[in-house]
């Protein structure tokens, strides 16, 4: 039997059903939201499948009766009905000013009335064509408008390093969607899509009542393939895969409902012959986020559990990018555990989803702020793995040692970053997650934090740093028996202490010990 073609960047609804690609049905899902809701906004990481899910919203308003046969919601829905649908996208391209956005936004209102058939009088206003539209297609169609608004917050992240183009960008998109609060006895329906929630702007200050369900627990699938998804409808592409290295890979992403695999994973590793790679993360990283944990001094180590509220998962400020939430908006970063305060609300615990986005991060990190060159890099790298999966503290030492004479001088004087512990630890740090290795960053005990800890199927190292010998790392592991929380792991267990220099800009003191029972 011939298995059907993948959709491989493919997010045209029509093209997939009717050229017999693999679709996994979301049409349960989207039929739940219509009719629950009128304005909604949802925020996913890129390549997630927004534009895929936005394009069956536009096909089940349209009566495409046609494309829905088999699936969840085809006898659900009053295919007699065709809604006018405007459809706005921001997703290809980049652009760098108002005035690109500007045009932009009024070749989209054009090719919207190229395919209604109506002709705006107000051809050269954004906010005046975008209303008129809207009016004319409900007086033509005698039928309520939908808007579908794809990537609505592209234009923004475009420009976010330059704050100033990013606030005129952002003011001219306020102008466009405040036609919708503004059109609200026409429309029938809203949906916007994009990466970012922002707030302290007023992007959304006209839609108070668009409702968010982008952390709603019945829509935590409405984008991405589920561990259910991987295991049946793609099942026969994946003869011969062990599904447990499949989902340490791809899997880990959650939004309040399953775990979740980006389909861009899933799709390239079939088409690739199951070869693992970095699939999803080469698509690209932002460098704004990267120059964050520079001009932050930002420790690491606390990217293995994070915990914040709900109000900062959903805050995105121009002014004031923060890291975690860049992080977890950007994808980078997602959902481990959620728990309920005493005193109300929630407080959400994150972390890095999965193997490729630990080791392919940590690569990127090493090369920004080490500045190290990429046969340095995987030398150390390859030492690294080898002492500790050898349980060799000389090489240890040495590899930590040869690692931190490998950053170039310059990247020192540059700024203050060798000033303070989190520095060295962070470098430590990031050097072993792309190693692949369970690590966690401040682990906390009944007696205090450990710096790091790294957990192997055979060993647990317990390591503690310091800084210009200003207290004996070895001896705070001792002193507050940091151990104690691994005893019954039933491993093997090594306590080690580095001290370090900021002068020397290197390992000062090394000591360790195999705790003894």
């Amino acid at each position: 039997m011939r298995l059907k073609k993948l959709p491989i960047g493919i997010q045209t609804f029509s093209k997939i059903r009717e050229e017999n690609y693999v679709y996994i049905d979301k049409t349960s899902i989207a039929y739940d939201m219509i009719e629950s809701y009128q304005y909604v906004f949802l925020s996913r990481p890129r390549r997630f499948g927004k534009s895929l899910f936005l394009d069956t919203l536009r096909n089940i308003f349209k009566g495409k009766k046609e494309y829905f046969k088999g699936l969840e919601i085809e006898d659900k829905w009053d295919w007699d009905t065709s809604y006018p649908v405007i459809t706005i996208s921001f997703a290809k391209g980049k652009i760098e000013n108002r005035k690109e956005l500007d045009e932009s936004i009024i070749r989209t209102l054009k090719n919207n009335q190229e395919t209604l058939g109506i002709e705006c009088e107000e051809k050269d206003s954004v906010a005046g064509c975008f209303e008129e539209l809207i009016r004319k297609s409900y007086q033509k169609y005698k039928q309520k408008v939908v808007i579908l608004v794809d990537e609505y917050d592209k234009p923004i992240l475009d420009n976010i390093e330059n704050t100033e183009i990013a606030e005129d960008v952002r003011d001219g998109l306020v102008n466009f969607y405040s036609v919708i609060k503004g059109s609200d006895e026409f429309l029938r329906f809203a949906f916007l899509t994009g990466v970012s929630k922002f707030t302290k702007t007023s992007v959304f200050s006209g839609l108070n009542n668009l409702v968010d369900i982008s952390l709603d627990e019945d829509y935590g699938d409405i984008c991405g393939y589920t561990q259910n998804d991987v295991e049946t409808t793609f099942k026969p592409y994946l003869e011969g895969v062990d599904m447990k290295e499949l989902k340490s890979w791809y899997n880990g992403y959650n939004f309040l409902g399953s775990d979740m695999y980006n389909p861009f994973d899933i799709l390239l590793f079939i088409s690739k012959k199951h070869k693992y790679s970095n699939y999803w993360f080469e698509t690209g990283t932002p460098t704004f986020l990267i120059k964050l944990i520079k001009e932050n001094n930002y420790f690491l180590p606390s990217l293995t559990d994070l915990r914040v509220d709900e109000k900062l998962l959903n805050s995105f400020d121009i002014n004031n990018l923060d890291f975690e939430v860049v992080l977890y908006q950007s994808g980078y970063l997602t959902i481990d555990k959620v728990k309920p305060k005493s005193r109300g609300g929630y407080t959400y615990h994150l972390k890095v989803p999965n193997k490729e986005v630990r080791q392919s991060f940590s690569d990127v990190v090493i090369d920004y702020i080490a500045l190290t060159n990429d046969t340095s890099k995987v030398k150390i790298q390859d030492n690294l793995y080898d002492a500790l999966e050898d349980i060799d503290m000389d090489k240890f030492k040495s590899s930590l040692h040869s690692m931190f004479a490998a950053i170039p001088y310059n990247n020192y004087t540059k700024n203050d970053l060798a000033n303070f512990e989190g520095f060295y630890a962070s470098i430590i740090f990031i050097y072993l997650q792309s190693l692949g290795f369970h690590i966690i960053g401040e682990d906390v005990t009944n007696k205090g934090r450990i710096d790091l800890t790294i957990i192997m199927d055979n060993v647990i190292y317990i390591i503690e740093f310091k800084v210009d010998n200003k207290q004996n790392a070895l001896q705070q592991i001792k002193d507050k028996k940091y151990y104690e929380k691994y005893l019954n792991y039933n491993r093997d267990i090594y306590l080690i202490g580095i001290d370090f220099d900021t002068k020397d800009k290197n390992i000062s003191n090394f000591e360790w010990e195999k705790y003894l029972l």
